[in-house]
């Protein structure tokens, strides 16, 4: 029964490809809405532990081969210099791989105790003030990012100790609640950390359904912003601009916590050099410039260009995993709720991709991210107080909700926000401020019964 309707979903698909191939673009028909299909054509129909890692339907052969290229690449350790393969590692680096991070295209999770080598929580640095880009300006002797492992005869940066500081609350119909606080403090450094340095914790997302995210066309993702808040409605999200490095220009940022990259050639490099040390020819400098730990060698770029594209294009055609359960009478009434609670303000259930008419396998889709791809002041209990070009310490993006509920099952655990410190989805909730303070306080009203309505319609996701 499962294979024939994986048979039947994937012939719909190929049906819907071929129509809106040989149309002109023109408004979605509701009639035809299938709520499964949260990436559309690009929709998975698996909800087990591979959800995240299937390929695109519709690619050329060409573009399956840079797809598995990519896919390798992904998975593949670097090891130091000199080595045959895969070298360059370092000197300064975070982890190993991009998978390391990244367990099943999924996210990461915080540290399980200190030095613990498997984390996905790497912490972003600068000093007040902007550079010649409007971004942020990088701390001497430390960069734009810590990198906590160092290749043999090098020294980390430095090493982050986390503790939490519990909160406890109620609902309004008395049931208790606890939250955990993060508390940061950085030991071990090489040299001494400047005063006032700015530092923000990231943890790794997921990274399925980025391409068609990138597919959705700037004024779209304008149409929901609203940064003097015009309409009164107390949501006021906003756009960031950010340096691309190839174009030499200010483009519109989309992905990254704080919508910091424009694209994924240029988050693909940003990891690849922030992450690992690997050099390439977006960032061809090792992390460790300006420091005195730098070695000073004019040496090629460790990424190839084709790799590098390739691991990109990897990013760019993962599909999205469909919803479950829409039909479930607890669901549907979740639905409605977080409609209620005004959650889908910012978590924005429908966008559309432009028309490609090159990328047909993208084109004119009807997505259900939940996410506006904006920067929204979220209060600041969540605040982590470091400019990221028009980001303020206290913007962040609307995460995207697709595929939420498979957490658990892909990644082994349940941490969301930027930092990891929700360790449900009901805690990412409770910690909403801001702008989201009012749709919080909504859902603090609701019933029990009704709130794992709510979870239930996100774990549906």
């Amino acid at each position: 029964m499962k294979w024939n309707f994986k048979i039947a979903t994937v012939a719909l698909a190929s049906m819907v490809i071929c129509y809106q191939s040989c149309r002109k673009p023109s408004a979605f028909n509701d009639e035809l809405l299938d709520e499964r299909l949260s990436g559309g054509i690009q929709t998975a129909m698996d909800a087990s532990v591979g959800a995240f890692e299937h390929e695109f339907e519709g690619l050329s052969a060409s573009e399956l081969l840079m797809h598995e290229a990519g896919d390798k690449a992904f998975e593949q350790t670097f090891v130091t210099a000199p080595a045959k393969f895969h070298s360059g590692l370092g000197p300064l680096y975070n982890n190993v791989s991009c998978v390391s991070c990244h367990v099943g295209d999924g996210r990461g999770r915080p540290p399980k105790y200190d030095g613990d080598p498997t984390t996905g929580l790497l912490f972003r640095l600068s000093m007040p003030g902007e550079d010649v880009h409007g971004g942020p300006v990088a701390v001497q002797g430390f960069g734009g990012q810590m990198q906590n492992r160092a290749t043999f005869g090098k020294l980390v940066e430095a090493t982050a100790i986390v503790q939490y500081i519990q909160q406890l609350g109620q609902y309004n119909d008395g049931e208790n609640y606890e939250l955990q606080e993060p508390q940061y403090s950085f030991t071990n450094a090489y040299q001494s950390l400047p005063s006032g340095f700015l530092y923000s914790p990231r943890l790794a997302p997921p990274i399925f359904g980025l391409g068609l995210l990138e597919a959705v066309s700037e004024t779209d993702i304008l149409k929901n912003a609203d940064e003097f808040d015009a309409n009164g409605d107390g949501i006021s999200g906003k756009a960031n601009y950010v340096w691309d490095v190839k174009s030499h220009s200010k483009k519109i940022g989309r992905f990254g916590w704080k919508c910091n990259q424009p694209n994924l050639l240029q988050q693909a490099a940003g990891a690849y050099n922030g992450d690992m040390g690997i050099t390439s020819f977006i960032f061809p400098n090792e992390n460790s410039f300006g420091q005195i730990q730098y070695d000073n060698l004019q040496d090629e770029t460790e990424l190839s260009d084709s790799l590098l594209y390739a691991a990109a294009f990897y990013t760019q055609t993962l599909q999205v995993p469909a919803r479950r359960n829409v039909e479930d009478a607890k669901v549907k009434l979740g639905k409605q709720l977080f409609n209620q609670t005004d959650c889908n303000k910012c978590h924005v259930t429908e966008m559309k991709t432009v028309t490609d008419m090159s990328r047909k396998y993208l084109s004119n889709q009807r997505i259900a991210p939940y996410t506006d791809l904006l920067l929204h002041d979220m209060g600041n209990g969540l605040a982590d107080n470091r400019p990221d070009f028009l980001a303020t310490g206290n913007e962040w993006r609307t995460a995207p909700l697709w595929g939420i509920g498979l957490t658990e099952i892909i990644n082994g655990n349940s941490y969301y926000l930027h930092d990891g410190r929700a360790r449900s989805i009901t805690e990412a909730i409770l910690w909403h401020g801001g702008e989201a303070q009012a749709s919080k306080n909504k859902f603090k009203k609701l019933s029990k019964t009704d709130r794992e309505a709510l979870l239930a319609f996100l774990k549906s996701l």
